[in-house]
Parts: structure tokens; C-alpha cells; sequence
């Protein structure tokens, strides 16, 4: 039975199923961790502590992250756990966010919007990875710039707190995103990268980036308070 065109070609049937064993391993750590985040962010939105202390679940956050590196690249039994520790406190700290979205007229509507344009974009853009079979490695560079230049504008908006400079903030992001979905899709599927907590971790941070951008374009253009 000839082989279909649009799996990615792998030097070797060997190297093949371990890539389709990581891919399947990944897609399906990556949909628990997008459930944990969501349980978190309801929990979030009725919890004092993000509300308050928004500074500190951040902190707590990447504290997480840097455990994960430190951890999932010896390959530790912690790597796990503290995957779905993140996960939880970054959904600890979109529960205001979510919540100030939901007190807008239409904010059930910008949330749904948002969570569906997020799985077209992040879906849309896997798929043409995958089957395209391209190397996207290429734009790792423009994109990490283009990240370091949104997070220093992201920065400065919060004490300008300029409305047009944050819907340019969030468009950027967006973009910048969706480029790493194509970059970080084609190091899964072409081989690039074995390690899922890592590759996971990078994904979940694609798409959560990807539905924050949306959510922030859509409140701002169609946003209308009670």
C-alpha cells in the first residue's frame, strides 16, 4: 500500500514511528494541559488571590517553567507534575482577564469567538506544517526579536496604559505566534525535537498566546459594556 503524501518523509521506518509515537504523545499531553488551564481560569475568575496578587502568580509561573527546563531536560520524573503546575497558574491568572471579558454585553461572545478563532489559526497552521513538510527553522530569528520588541511594548503600555499602542501589541503577538505554531510544528514533525514536555510546553505557549491576542483585537474592536 503506497504511502500517503501528505505524512512527512523520515529517513528510516524506525525514526518515522518514533515521530508519529512523539506526535501522538504530544497532541494529547498538550489537549490535557488546555483542559487543566480552562479548570484553573473558571476557579480563577472567582478567586481573590489572582485578582490581588497578579504579580506573584506570574512569578510563581515562571519559577514552573524554569523547573520544567531544568528538569525535562534530564528527563525527571518532576517534568510532568510541574507541566500541569504551570498550566494551572497560567489559568489562575486568565481568570480576570476572562472575567473583566465576560462583563461585557457581548463578552460570552468574544470569549467563544476568541477559543474558536484560536483552533482555526493553531489548527489551520499545524495541519499546513504537517503537511507542507517545510522547515519554518528559518524564522526563529525574526520572531524572537519580534517577541523581545511585544513584551518591552507590552511593558511600557502597562504604564501608559494607551489603548491603540496595547490593540498593537496584541496584533503583533498574533502574528508572532502563529509563526512559532509553524516553527514548532515542523521541529515535532520533521524530528527536530524528541523531548514532549519541552515541544508540549512550547505549543501550549502558541496557542494560550494565540487566544490572549484574540481576545484582547476582539474586546477592543466589538467590546461593549453593559
Amino acid at each position: 500500500m503506497p504511502r500517503p503524501s501528505y505524512l512527512p518523509e523520515f529517513p528510516g521506518s524506525m525514526a518515522s514511528v518514533a515521530t508519529h509515537e512523539l506526535v501522538r504523545k504530544t497532541y494529547a499531553l498538550l489537549a490535557a494541559t488546555l483542559v487543566v488551564t480552562a479548570v484553573a481560569a473558571m476557579f480563577g475568575m472567582s478567586m481573590a488571590f489572582p485578582y490581588q496578587h497578579p504579580f506573584i502568580l506570574m512569578i510563581l509561573a515562571f519559577g514552573a517553567l524554569f523547573a520544567i527546563l531544568f528538569t525535562g531536560a534530564k528527563q525527571g520524573p518532576l517534568a510532568l507534575p510541574l507541566v500541569f503546575v504551570f498550566t494551572g497558574l497560567m489559568g489562575l491568572s486568565l481568570g480576570p482577564m476572562l472575567a473583566v471579558t465576560l462583563q461585557l454585553s457581548n463578552g460570552p461572545l468574544i470569549v467563544a469567538e476568541s477559543a474558536i478563532g484560536t483552533a482555526a489559526i493553531f489548527g489551520g497552521l499545524s495541519l499546513y506544517a504537517w503537511i507542507s513538510k517545510r522547515d519554518f527553522s528559518f524564522m526563529g530569528g525574526f520572531l524572537f526579536v519580534g517577541l523581545i520588541i511585544v513584551i518591552l511594548a507590552g511593558i511600557a503600555n502597562f504604564f501608559l496604559q494607551m489603548p491603540a499602542l496595547q490593540l498593537t501589541v496584541a496584533s503583533a503577538a498574533l502574528f508572532i505566534f502563529s509563526g512559532y505554531t509553524l516553527v514548532d510544528t515542523s521541529r515535532l514533525v520533521r524530528g527536530g525535537e524528541t523531548n514532549p514536555i519541552f515541544i508540549t510546553v512550547s505549543l501550549y505557549l502558541d496557542v494560550l498566546n494565540i487566544f490572549l491576542s484574540l481576545l484582547q483585537i476582539l474586546s477592543f474592536l466589538q467590546g461593549r459594556r453593559r
